[in-house]
């Protein structure tokens, strides 16, 4: 009899993503047991309630998926998780807080790709402003963009206290700098988009954080890209479906979020199939994400 291919999803807030669970399922597992307000201390006596609880040879069959919405947090649930394993018992966990870290793997790897075929380069070196940046989506993405060799800016709508508490963060779990600035007012805005190669919105959904006006006269910007589905878009003049297309009133190109959204999905999807399909016990975050999107995106 075939073994069972299970699924623990662990998460600090009140309730899973039923966007998470319904991936997992999708995917191929056959049950999906999702744990709510979990603490971090608690993660290690669920893990090893997991591990002990089928012989060493299930732990290819089991796996700890980790949510939330915060993403230090949900880094520390995932670290927690890994040394939570007693070898030979090991099972797979893969970290996604909001669908954030492949969310931001597919938006980069969009840029990316845009990048070599629009304008014959790659990510080191380019001028990138986040905006949105104090959200799981915009850490991950800075976060992803600097390890590839990006100047990365992060942009704070109210100010610099927060972003500069993100920068501190980044710095801090990877070693990595980004430029935290205040776009509190158009004016501030519009420099950093004229300054900027790249712009990403990462902002929530219905906010719209860059407006023509901000856009206009940015003669270096190359790529526009935003994750916002919801009206009004976070970049005004972009559209839901542009894949690499003139965006109005600049020089640059867009790439909307469901451009974004299809590798996304395709990203979060392929790394639970990874899970079930795989030989060995796998750990997968944020980077492991971009690896995935690098491939899918088009």
């Amino acid at each position: 009899m075939a073994r069972k291919h299970i699924l623990h999803m662990l998460t600090p807030l009140r309730q899973m993503s039923p966007f998470d669970v319904n991936m997992a399922l999708d995917a191929g597992f056959d049950a999906v047991v999702p744990y709510v307000d979990v603490k971090l201390a608690e993660v290690t006596g669920l893990v090893q309630d997991a591990i002990f609880s089928r012989p060493p040879d299930a732990g290819i069959d089991t796996g700890i998926f980790i949510a939330g919405k915060d993403v230090s947090l949900s880094l520390d649930m995932f670290d927690a998780a890994k040394k939570a394993m007693v070898p030979p018992f090991q099972i797979s966990v893969f970290a996604d807080p909001a669908g954030s870290f492949t969310t931001a793997a597919a938006m980069v790897a969009k840029v990316e790709k845009a990048l070599q075929k629009k304008f014959e380069r790659g990510l080191e070196g380019t001028r990138i402003a986040i905006f949105g940046a104090t959200g799981v989506v915009g850490f991950c993405t800075a976060v992803i963009a600097a390890k590839e060799g990006a100047k990365v800016t992060i942009v704070g709508h109210d100010g610099t206290e927060r972003v500069n508490k993100v920068a501190a963060e980044i710095k801090k779990r990877f070693g990595t700098t980004v430029n935290p600035v205040d776009g509190s007012s158009t004016a501030k805005r519009k420099k950093i988009v004229a300054a900027s190669e790249v712009i990403l919105a990462a902002a929530k959904a219905g906010v719209q954080v860059i407006s023509k006006v901000e856009l206009a006269g940015a003669d270096a910007l190359l790529i526009a890209a935003d994750v916002n589905a919801v009206p009004p878009a976070g970049i005004e003049g972009l559209t839901v479906h542009a894949n690499a297309e003139p965006l109005e009133t600049t020089k640059a190109v867009g790439i909307g979020p469901l451009a974004i959204g299809n590798v996304k999905y395709k990203t979060e999807f392929g790394l639970f199939k990874k899970m079930i399909e795989s030989e060995k016990t796998v750990t997968f975050d944020f980077q492991d994400a971009f690896s995935l999107a690098r491939e899918i995106a088009k």
